[in-house]
């Protein structure tokens, strides 16, 4: 711990308050132990006493001479313990991958992984279905481990790179410091002692068996919200008619979920299934995060003053640069030789002249033998026929294609060098730009597309290709070249001497003295993946060459080995340009030579006794590798070995095993030149060839954490996270150097910070073609000094390059600005992050070369990101291991976390043209999801802190009366709203009129039945329509009224049920139904309507049909023969026990008599019928309706509809609970209207159904649920024309009412009315209706009321129960519709949940609703007084306690609205935001689960559906994958980054599972709570489950 050796009592006071806050968040849950940790480390580190002799701050870098290269023991460290212990022992690595090994480095990382095996519980493993993600066969296409060789291959290696942690406790810094990188010479064939050695040691912890973990589970954690939390109070579960109960779902087997839950002492049910997988994962993901539980929701919110993001405060501790402000560095003078040619065609034209024999070039076949040899004489005339047919031969005379200084695309293969000179040179004489680009492969190739903005921003509409090359293009099926995506049009020449023309005796071409027009333009990626042309003037290009033979001392005639791409960077300005200027022979070895035959160039080397090679790392390694079989190879010919990449950090390691393996062969320690390049500056710096036997230039040990902070500090604590770096030599001549810092104005560095390299010098690029703009900010930088003020008038050019000045002069790099992730305001460099991913031991993982590091934007800062390519045969947990292990090394040595580490199957990463990682595109892929992983691991919890506080509970002293006068003194209105007047007597003449007498007076529904039977019999009540649209059924007054009669007689004859006995009426929807429940009323029985079980899917259907009818203690029911048949077959015997079922009574065929009399209720209170449903939280609520309340209700739709007996309403509902049943089987006896019922399975097998029957009937008043609407926008929105065609017209559509018990689905209301305006429909006849359990209708549209508003609302007030509202498409905005106007008779307030105050109208609060039709209480076996006072008669705790409301169990607002109502009155809003039961509490804050579903849904494509539930404190997201199974792992970050970028919360389980998983109840509402139970019980059968760490 931090505070070791601290007495905490002698610190000052400020720091011990700080640590007792620090105390209390940790015991209140605001901060993780982790987190407690580094901020209690940080607040005392400045008072832990200092190790002796360890505080050297060194303003200037120390340096330490190298070791020289013979491979002798290490001297063991002076130390107290035994030296034997720290000496390591020289052993060959065996079959181990020696190529990219650094010994060193795997040391360190082994240690850190070792200290963190002792802290850390193992993370769990993701979850995957075994059939998912079988990794086709890729023997053919496997790439060899030599192939993978990316573009800065040296960064992928460490050898000697950061020191061994071999007596961590024993050795002093000085020690450490003097002692260098000893190993470096040992490294390759020293073994790394503790890789082997450890694991054996230290066995892994045992998973322990599920049960006693959860016996654990059970006695560590706070289980919170393990049961469904019940809008209800804190009653038991048990008891009442509101069980857990299967869904009535698709395909969702749930046979032992209820056992499976175990029963704690107190007899309640704890929501932990026993034998789960699921949970137990998650409990270990709790382990490893140690999440602190979180507070309650607080009181008072204030909006201005939430700080979303905790701006990381500066750490006093971060080392600060300490030395003087630097000084420009000048290079040599350039010298003037006197036979330095005018321009470089010049050189050619005397070469091609006077050498003609001399060898230019020579090319080599795939097998390393040499194809052809270009002569001076040679490519001397080719380019002058090539430059006559450009200037001549293409076009008209009248009209040439080509114009001096018009740019030309170079389309040659690498393995084609001999054709690109030409093509280079011929366009050098014919006056013309060549633009170097890489063959296009494929229309779609990584990176084509930024080619193409190269190619257009230089104004290229002309290609040079080799017709071998003009074959292997892809085609169109007429045989053009395809257009390239993002490519201008271009005209294709193919350059082959066939087909050049001879010049003509008098031409020349002109070749002027070198100036300042562009010479040739070389392509350069940028960090984002565009490609921008960096332009080189003649005089830049010549300087350059003479710079270059300067400083690399080139001769006349001398040999050159090119391992490099010919078409830019090294490759040309050496191998092309310098060495014709030199007349040099260069021997190309091509990238596919090398993949063949890594050692070719070396044998090239001792072949042709070349004098100078130019390679990169991975040349070294690959030539490393197949030594073996050259014993005799000589090297000693080489002065000068380069190496391109050698500014890359990592390069260090590669040169010393190189040379450590080839000294033998004759390679000289001082032949090593590492160089360092950039695309604008050209070459930067280079190290000259030293002195035979002079010491050989000096290294840095970094450290690695000073450098995260740009300073130089030399390496003394921690040796894991040390670098060691070469120099690169030093500048070019004739260059001036600075260093200024990386991000802002160009400031001068001082000389121990690490900053940006500029350049000024004639032989660099002098802009970015086509880009002016760019070209100023990069080609004319003028440095400043600390006060700001410009350091002198000359422009210098940023490279790109980070480093520093050593001793010397000395340029040392240590990273690029294209490789730079800045996490939280510290910077971290790719390359190391990669080196320290390969030394984890990946050999059976991952492909070597086959890493690509970058960082995405999320949340308001950079996360980094790893992907790699696994290999074929790795398994699950060798891969899980690999990637757990890979983030504890990067957290520990580079502090930093990781975001998210990836692997893809073998060969799938997008390639650059040389085989490495085309980076950009990866970010891409991954960003847009089309990366396709096949293991994932995201890590959010410990990389992503900069959540803003979660919210506290503020202590409420204010008393009800002082809250109420507050609200109305801040202008608050008490947030209430009443629906008009339901007089009971209106004007006599008008009932009369309306034929409205009887109804009137009617309290009971079964008496309006009979008056209409007698007064109006032939009046058609009822037509039902089958899938056709065909009327199958009808009713009129009369025929509804002797079919009730016969049921009731049948009641009679059987003698199975007594007055007041409840009765399950189990129908398909239909008129049956509905007499069905006449006849219940006639006989004095209460029906409950049941809905029938699914004849294809019984195990999950039945179960509910069975619970309600055990809860409800039916004495009978009633059915259909069919039915009845499916009740008691041997399919429902599977899931239930169809011996115990109550009487059942067929119903088809009915006695002929009458009933001797129809039962009168005594009183209109008695109970009429009970409506049973299941909750969205998956309870099963039975609720009592009385006479009284459904004439009132019937009376109240009456009003708001204007239903009267010439109305004709379709309906397209379920007719089982609410107010789908209401409108199916009440409103038009009471009414008098002609209900059309089109039952919504229907619709399954013929979609058009409701919309036709609307538009053939012309019905204005129609009621539908969401699913219906849904099912028609999916399925017919695309065939609206159609439907014009058929003559289909909704324009008589007045309103179309959505029944439903949630919050309005606006973006599913909107769609369908635009979709379906072309046919008539009016944009304002959609609404929504709102109900709940309490009170089954308390808003619906009605004819006279205002349109229904929407507004927008701001989220993050939402979460606070605020409700702010804001301009539409302001950011975290929520747009949310009026649930329909309130009902005549209905009085609605907003009171807060938790004190039952009314609130004012800007506060979210739970509605309540006082109503004469609001349900008279639960329907209960036990008599749960305490639920019901609660429930349906509960009170105020302030401002109008005489009042008895009911609770809907919803929260929502009222806005009043600039709109006036029928009387004249400002209309008031109720907007329903969602149900109480399932909003989820986190941080603090209140979120509703359909809010993270949206954004869930938005954040890729093939995301069908998703449901959210959180388990024990972490949010759990279920997606359902729409796409193919290859497309399951891209969702995981894409989740994770949506619901952190929205709703600031970091998911701790994302589910994938196939289309349908998603339990929706018959109101196309989400089960998430069924969802729950399966997930936790093990039952979903995902696709794949991933734990985010």
């Amino acid at each position: 711990m931090a505070d070791r050796g601290v007495d905490l009592s002698s610190l000052p006071k400020e720091v011990r308050d700080q640590l007792a806050e620090l105390d209390l968040e940790l015991s209140e849950g605001d901060i993780t132990q982790k987190g407690f940790e580094k901020k209690k480390a940080k607040l005392l580190a400045s008072y832990i006493p200092h190790l002796p002799n360890a505080s050297l701050s060194l303003p200037d870098v120390q340096l330490s001479p190298s070791h020289s290269a013979d491979p002798s023991p290490e001297a063991p460290g002076p130390s107290t313990s035994s030296p034997s212990k720290h000496h390591r022992a020289h052993r060959s690595g065996g079959a181990r991958d020696e190529r990219y090994r650094s010994d060193i480095h795997t040391e360190a990382v082994q240690a850190a992984l070792a200290k963190h095996k002792e802290e850390k519980m193992a993370p769990p493993m993701p979850t995957k279905r075994r059939s998912a993600f079988v990794q086709s066969p890729m023997d053919a296409c496997t790439p060899p481990d030599t192939s993978s060789a990316s573009e800065d291959e040296g960064s992928l290696r460490r050898k000697a790179a950061l020191s061994a942690v071999l007596a961590q406790s024993l050795q002093s810094p000085d020690y450490w410091i003097n002692r260098s990188v000893q190993s470096s010479s040992t490294s390759s064939s020293a073994s790394s002692t503790l890789s082997h050695g450890e694991p054996k040691s230290q066995p892994q912890p045992q998973p322990q068996p599920a049960a006693s973990l959860l016996a654990d589970v059970l006695a560590h954690t706070r289980i919170e919200n393990s049961v469904p939390p019940d809008v209800t109070s804190s009653t038991p579960q048990e008891s009442g008619s509101r069980v857990d109960l299967p869904p009535a779902v698709r395909g969702m087997s749930r046979g032992q979920s209820r056992s499976s839950m175990m029963e704690t002492a107190d007899g309640k049910r704890k929501g932990v299934p026993v034998s789960s997988r699921v949970s137990t994962k998650i409990q270990q993901l709790l382990n490893t995060l140690k999440r602190p539980k979180r507070p309650p929701l607080s009181e008072f919110f204030l909006d201005d003053s939430e700080e979303i993001v905790e701006v990381p405060q500066p750490d006093p501790n971060t080392p600060k640069p300490e030395g003087r402000q630097i000084i420009p560095v000048k290079g040599e003078p350039l010298g003037v030789v006197s036979n330095w040619p005018p321009a470089l065609q010049a050189a050619l034209a005397r070469w091609g002249a006077t050498q003609a024999k001399s060898p230019a070039l020579t090319a080599l076949d795939i097998t390393g033998k040499p194809l052809y040899t270009l002569t001076y004489g040679k490519l001397w005339s080719r380019s002058l026929k090539l430059a006559y047919t450009l200037l001549n031969k293409l076009g008209t005379k009248s009209e040439p294609v080509l114009q001096t200084g018009d740019r030309v695309a170079l389309v040659y293969p690498n393995s084609d060098p001999g054709m690109f000179w030409v093509a280079f040179y011929g366009c050098l004489l014919a006056e013309v730009i060549p633009v170097p680009i890489e063959v296009p492969l494929s229309r779609q190739d990584a990176g084509s597309q930024q080619i193409g903005f190269l190619l257009g921003s230089c104004g290229v509409s002309l290609a040079l290709t080799s017709e071998v090359c003009l074959k292997g293009l892809p085609k169109t099926p007429n045989g053009e070249i395809i257009q390239f995506k993002g490519w201008p049009r271009m005209k294709w020449v193919v350059t082959d001497t066939k087909y050049l023309t001879k010049p003509s005796k008098d031409w020349q071409p002109h070749i002027p003295t070198a100036n300042t027009d562009t010479a040739y333009i070389e392509y350069k990626a940028t960090k984002e993946g565009t490609v921008m042309g960096v332009a080189v003037s003649k005089i830049s290009m010549l300087t350059h060459c003479q710079a270059l033979t300067q400083a690399c001392n080139y001769c006349e005639g001398e040999t050159l080995v090119n391992v490099l791409d010919c078409k830019k960077d090294m490759g040309l300005w050496h191998g092309v340009l310098t060495s014709v200027m030199n007349r040099i022979h260069t021997i190309t070895v091509p990238y596919a030579v090398m993949k063949a035959c890594p050692i070719s160039w070396v044998q090239r080397v001792h072949i042709h006794k070349a004098r100078v090679a130019l390679v990169k790392c991975r040349d070294l390694h690959w030539a490393m590798m197949a030594h073996k079989e050259q014993k005799d190879t000589n090297l000693s010919s080489i002065r000068m070995l380069i190496v391109a990449d050698g500014a890359n950090p990592w390069s260090v390691s590669s040169c010393d095993a190189f040379l450590n393996v080839f000294q033998s062969n004759g390679l000289k320690p001082e032949v090593i030149c590492p160089c360092a390049t950039s695309a604008e500056a050209l070459t930067v710096a280079i190290r000259r060839p030293g002195a035979r036997g002079a010491p050989l230039p000096a290294r840095a040990i970094l450290s690695m954490g000073g450098l995260s902070h740009g300073v130089i500090r030399v390496n003394t604590e921690d040796k894991n996270s040390a670098l060691t770096v070469q120099d690169v030599g030093h500048i070019m001549p004739g260059a001036l150097m600075c260093i200024v810092k990386p991000d802002g104005p160009p400031q001068l560095c001082k000389t121990d910070e690490i900053g940006e390299i500029v350049i000024n010098s004639r032989a660099g690029g002098t802009m970015y073609y086509g880009l002016p703009g760019l070209t100023k900010n990069t080609f004319e930088v003028i440095p400043v000094n600390q006060a700001g003020a410009p350091i002198g008038e000359i422009p210098f050019s940023r490279t790109g390059l980070l480093g520093f000045v050593g001793p010397g002069s000395l340029v040392f790099v240590v990273g690029k600005n294209e490789g730079l992730l800045i996490v939280s305001g510290r910077r971290h460099n790719a390359d190391d992050l990669v080196a320290t991913a390969l030394a984890v031991e990946p050999v059976k993982t991952v492909y070597r070369g086959r890493i690509a590091v970058f960082s995405v934007t999320v949340f308001y800062d950079e996360r980094i990101v790893i992907v790699a390519e696994q290999r074929p045969d790795a398994s699950e947990e060798d891969s899980f291991q690999w990637m757990s292990r890979v983030l504890q090394a990067i957290d520990s040595i580079h502090q930093v976390g990781l975001y998210c580490l990836a692997l893809v199957p073998a060969n799938t990463l997008p390639k650059t043209p040389l085989g490495g990682i085309h980076i950009c595109e990866t970010k891409q892929n991954f960003l847009e999801g089309n990366l396709h992983p096949c293991n994932i691991l995201l890590c959010p919890h410990t990389c992503v802190t900069n959540l803003p506080k979660p919210r506290q509970k503020q202590p409420v002293d204010v008393g009800p009366a002082s809250m109420l006068v507050g609200n109305l003194v801040a202008g608050k209105r008490i947030a209430q709203a009443t629906g008009r007047e339901l007089g009971m007597v209106e004007d006599q003449d008008l009932i009369r009129k309306l034929c409205m007498w009887p109804t009137m007076m009617h309290q009971f529904l079964s008496d309006a039945l009979q008056w209409r039977a007698q007064s109006d019999p032939d009046h058609v009540l009822y037509v039902l329509l089958n899938a056709k649209g065909v009327a199958v059924c009808t009713a009129t007054c009369a025929q509804l009224h002797k079919r009730a009669e016969k049921i009731t007689a049948t009641f009679i004859r059987e003698r199975r049920s007594y007055t007041g006995d409840n009765v399950v009426l189990l129908y398909p929807p239909g008129i049956d139904l509905i007499a069905a429940f006449y006849g219940c009323l006639y006989a004095g029985v209460v029906p409950v309507t049941v809905r029938p079980p699914h004849p294809q899917n019984l195990a999950a259907t039945l179960p509910t049909v069975r619970m309600i009818i055990d809860v409800s203690k039916a004495s009978c029911i009633l059915t259909t023969q069919p039915l009845m048949r499916i009740l008691r077959s041997r399919e429902a015997a599977a899931s239930v026990n169809v011996k115990t079922w109550p009487t059942i009574i067929d119903t088809d065929d009915l006695p002929r008599k009458r009933p001797p009399n129809i039962y009168k209720p005594p009183t209109a209170e008695m109970l009429a019928y009970l409506d049973f449903s299941v909750s969205t939280t998956g309870m099963l609520t039975g609720v009592k309706m009385s006479h009284a309340a459904i004439s009132t209700l019937c009376r109240s739709i009456k009003l708001q509809c204007e239903l009267y007996s010439s109305r004709q309403v379709a309906i397209c509902l379920d007719p089982y609970c609410g107010l789908g049943f209401v409108l199916w089987c009440l409103s038009s006896v009471y009414s008098g209207h002609q209900s059309i019922l089109i039952p919504p399975l229907e619709l399954e097998s013929s979609l058009p159904l409701w919309l036709s029957t609307l538009s053939q009937y012309k019905i204005r008043d129609t009621f539908c649920s969401y699913s219906v609407m849904e099912l028609c926008t999916k399925g017919l929105g695309t065939q609206t024309e159609i439907l014009k065609a058929r003559g289909l017209n909704l324009s008589c559509v007045r309103s179309c009412v959505v029944i439903a018990e949630e919050r309005p689905r606006l973006a599913l209301t909107q769609s369908f009315s635009k979709l379906f305006k072309d046919i008539g429909l009016s944009s304002r006849a959609v609404s929504t209706a709102f109900g709940s359990r309490v009170n089954l209708a308390i808003g619906m549209q009605g004819t006279a009321g205002p349109d229904p508003s929407t507004v927008y609302v701001d989220m993050k007030s939402l979460r606070h129960d605020r409700v702010r509202l804001v301009e539409r498409g302001a950011p975290q905005s929520l747009p949310l519709m009026e649930s329909g106007t309130i009902l005549p008779g209905v009085r609605v307030i907003i009171v807060n949940p938790e004190t039952r105050g009314p609130l004012g109208d800007s506060h979210l609060g739970e509605i309540w609703v006082h109503s004469p039709h609001s349900a008279s209480g639960y329907y209960t076996i036990y008599g749960e007084e305490s639920l019901q006072a609660d429930h349906f008669n509960t009170r105020l705790s302030f401002g109008e306690p005489q009042t008895l409301w009911a609770r809907t169990g919803y929260l929502g607002f009222i806005k009043r609205t600039e709109l006036l109502d029928a009387s004249g009155d400002r209309h008031d809003a109720l907007f329903v935001v969602g149900s109480l039961d399932e909003t989820l509490e986190l941080r603090g804050l209140r979120y509703h689960p359909i809010d993270i579903e949206t954004s869930v849904s938005r954040a890729h494509r093939s995301i069908a559906e998703s449901a959210v539930f959180t388990w024990t404190n972490l949010l759990v997201v279920v997606a359902e994958l729409g796409g193919s199974e290859q497309e399951a792992l891209d969702l995981v970050p894409l989740v994770t980054n949506v619901v952190l970028e929205e709703h600031h919360l970091i998911v701790g389980v994302v589910v994938i599972v196939d289309p349908g998983v998603i339990p929706i109840n018959s109101r196309g509402e989400k089960q998430r709570m069924h969802l729950r139970d399966s997930f936790l019980a093990d039952q979903l059968d995902p696709i794949y489950v991933a734990y985010n760490m």
